[in-house]
């Protein structure tokens, strides 16, 4: 990947939407969970999760470009990625129910190396409105050396990252945040900085007033 494992695995610089939730963790397994509603019915809900690689970041695939990535969304279907230099498969789906479950055995991202295994569970609910409950549990096991008590914080980070993306996509067809807009500055900052260049001024006005105009001759001494 683009990033390094110790940055996948640690806090994002800026804060989610919403987090997921580490509900167990020990050195040989975790379980994180992430609930929203979402402001669409649960056909198109269910149809912005085939299109991955419209939502997931590029900073957490191998290529660093998420339009290489893919979802065949039935039972053996690849969630995969491939570019011309490699390929590699995130996930295989192993069950479906059209509108409502989306399920995957994936081991996402440097996890692969951990030799672990993993189930990834998206659940749509239709709720009042045309909106959708979605539920996402993601379940990883391995062994007692695998340390994943240590790890269950970052994949908490990077999920709620992706389920933020999925939403702002599912909502306005964009899934970067907004940028931040620049806060104007407050009147008293206003003030002293329009203070501060006054002074300015009149410390140069004041500075070419005491230099020395060139070209003046000295009056000549009284003759006796």
């Amino acid at each position: 990947m683009k990033i390094v494992h110790a940055a996948f695995f640690a806090l994002l610089a800026f804060a989610t939407a919403a987090r997921a939730e580490v509900l167990q963790s020990a050195a040989d397994h975790f379980t994180v969970a992430f609930a929203a509603e979402v402001a669409a019915p649960p056909a198109r809900t269910f149809a912005a999760l085939g299109a991955v690689q419209h939502w997931w970041s590029s900073e957490h695939t191998w290529s660093g470009d998420a339009a290489n990535l893919s979802l065949n969304a039935e039972a053996g279907g690849c969630f995969c990625e491939r570019w011309k230099q490699g390929s590699s498969e995130h996930g295989r789906v192993i069950m479906v129910r059209e509108n409502e479950l989306l399920r995957l055995d994936s081991a996402l991202g440097p996890l692969q190396e951990y030799a672990v295994s993993g189930i990834l569970s998206f659940r749509l609910e239709a709720g009042d409105d045309d909106t959708t409950r979605l539920d996402v549990d993601y379940r990883v096991n391995g062994s007692s050396a695998s340390g994943l008590d240590q790890i269950a914080p970052g994949v908490d980070q990077v999920l709620a990252l992706q389920i933020d993306r999925l939403l702002r996509y599912i909502d306005t067809g964009n899934p970067e945040a907004p940028a931040e807009a620049t806060p104007e500055p407050s009147p008293s900052r206003r003030d002293a900085r329009a203070k501060l260049i006054e002074e300015w001024g009149r410390q140069a006005t004041a500075a070419k007033a005491g230099e020395k105009k060139p070209g003046q001759k000295p009056k000549p001494a009284d003759q006796p």
